[in-house]
C-alpha cells in the first residue's frame, strides 16, 4: 500500500509541476501515473549504474553531479513515454530538483512513522 501511495504522490507532484514549469508537459494525468512507474523502474535499474559510472565526478563535485544524473533519468523517462515532453536538459534539471524536494516532503507527510 505504501508503494501505491508513493507512486500517486509522485504522479500528482509531477503533474502539478508541469502546470508551473513551462518546459515540461504531460498530455494527461494518466501520463503522469505512467511517468511515476517508469521513473521508479529507472531509479531501480539505471540510476545505480549511472551513479557508479559517475562516482569520480560525483566525488569531485562534492555530490552535485548526482543532480545531473537525476536530470538524465528524467530525460530517459521522456524518451520512453509518448505523452511526456521535456524541452531540454535544463528543464529536466529544474524539474528533477523540484520533484525530488516536493515528493520527499509529501512522502514524509504521508508516511506513518515507519
Amino acid at each position: 500500500m505504501n508503494l501505491i501511495i508513493r507512486l500517486l504522490v509522485t504522479a500528482i507532484v509531477a503533474f502539478l509541476l508541469t502546470k508551473i514549469l513551462p518546459g515540461v508537459h504531460f498530455e494527461a494525468f494518466s501520463t503522469a501515473i505512467i511517468f511515476a512507474i517508469v521513473l521508479g523502474v529507472l531509479n531501480l535499474i539505471v540510476k545505480p549504474i549511472l551513479s557508479i559510472l559517475g562516482l569520480p565526478l560525483t566525488i569531485i563535485t562534492l555530490g552535485l553531479f548526482a543532480l545531473v544524473i537525476n536530470a538524465a533519468i528524467i530525460l530517459i523517462a521522456d524518451y520512453f513515454i509518448d505523452g511526456m515532453v521535456v524541452d531540454g536538459f535544463w528543464w529536466a534539471f529544474i524539474f528533477s530538483i523540484a520533484l525530488s524536494i516536493i515528493t520527499s516532503l509529501a512522502n514524509s507527510f504521508f508516511s506513518d512513522g515507519e
